[in-house]
């Protein structure tokens, strides 16, 4: 018999307000506080970039309004902040003060694992989860003593990995006991129990997001996403300097042949990546399951319900012998 029970590993934050193991992603100007809180009130953990509010008062301002508008919902899933960490970051001091001054639940950082930042959000009692894309980057945020990894395989909407979750979770779950969530190409509840099935605790799901009535996307770029399959993924790092999935008509608007496109070696994120995310739109190799665009609690439910039976099928056929 398959059992699908939360393991131990899960803080009790989450082990206990979570209606569904998963994480909406956080989406550089697509996540914002409506999907967030539509999310959290539908037991899924939402999350937003620090970076998509322009300014640190008005990062500051989107916590406070998060927060109330969760205020007495003592059964809502906690909510994330993702905060860039990499040297490229100007305002990581200034958005890390404010982190710890609204004890936010969830932090996720990503490009870089700093000890500091770990520490800073440990001291009021928060947790860390930090993106990898492979083994290495996994032990160095493990000896920063995050709380989590994010396996980001290949498929991923945005910076992405290209290892198959088949190789990354039981790599990472073989060196380190902590907090696993698996993103890449997570679409469906079906989707989340196979992550739980192959070691990983969460799933972790951006692009089918994206499509939703509270996401920040541009109603061009929900369509384009309506109407993409997995082919018109390229990847590619000739946009932004890290390796990233976009939308291939997004990438001709911009005036760039896809096919041209490639992965180098590009140590150093280019001045103007943030410019870069407003004009050529990501998405991951999810793209062919999300034909609709509902609001986020509907979306939730489903995923809720597909989870529920997909584990019950797996529950009822444990297999030969």
């Amino acid at each position: 018999m398959v059992s699908m029970e939360l393991p131990m590993p899960l803080p009790a934050i989450l082990r206990d307000r979570l209606a569904l193991p998963a994480i909406a992603a956080p989406m550089f100007l697509v996540s914002g506080p409506d999907l967030v809180v539509e999310t959290c009130r539908a037991g899924v953990l939402g999350s937003f970039p620090a970076l998509n509010q322009r300014t640190s008062a008005g990062f500051e301002a989107w916590l406070d309004e998060i927060e109330t508008r969760l205020a007495g919902e003592p059964r809502a899933a906690p909510f994330a902040v993702n905060l860039i960490v990499h040297r490229s970051n100007a305002r990581l001091d200034a958005d890390l003060a404010i982190i710890v001054r609204h004890r936010v639940p969830v932090v996720i950082t990503s490009l870089g694992a700093v000890a500091g930042v770990v520490e800073a959000v440990h001291a009021y009692g928060g947790i860390v989860l930090h993106d990898v894309i492979s083994l290495r980057h996994a032990e160095k945020a493990a000896a920063a003593g995050v709380d989590g990894l994010i396996a980001v395989c290949a498929g991923a909407g945005g910076h992405a990995g290209r290892l198959s979750p088949f190789a990354l979770v039981p790599e990472i779950r073989a060196m380190f006991p902590g907090i696993i969530a698996l993103s890449g190409a997570l679409s469906t509840g079906a989707h989340i129990a196979a992550a739980r099935l192959i070691g990983a605790d969460l799933g972790y799901l951006g692009t089918r997001f994206i499509a939703t009535e509270e996401s920040l996307a541009p109603p061009a770029y929900k369509q384009m996403v309506l109407d993409a399959t997995a082919k018109d993924i390229v990847y590619t790092d000739e946009v932004s300097g890290v390796p990233a999935n976009f939308l291939a008509a997004s990438l001709r608007q911009a005036g760039l042949a896809p096919e041209s496109l490639s992965v180098g070696a590009r140590p150093e994120l280019k001045a103007n990546e943030d410019r870069a995310w407003k004009h050529i739109w990501s998405a991951g190799q999810g793209v062919g399951s999300v034909r609709d665009m509902p609001g986020a609690a509907a979306l939730c439910a489903r995923l809720t319900a597909e989870y529920r039976d997909a584990t019950a099928a797996l529950a009822g056929h444990p297999g030969p012998g």
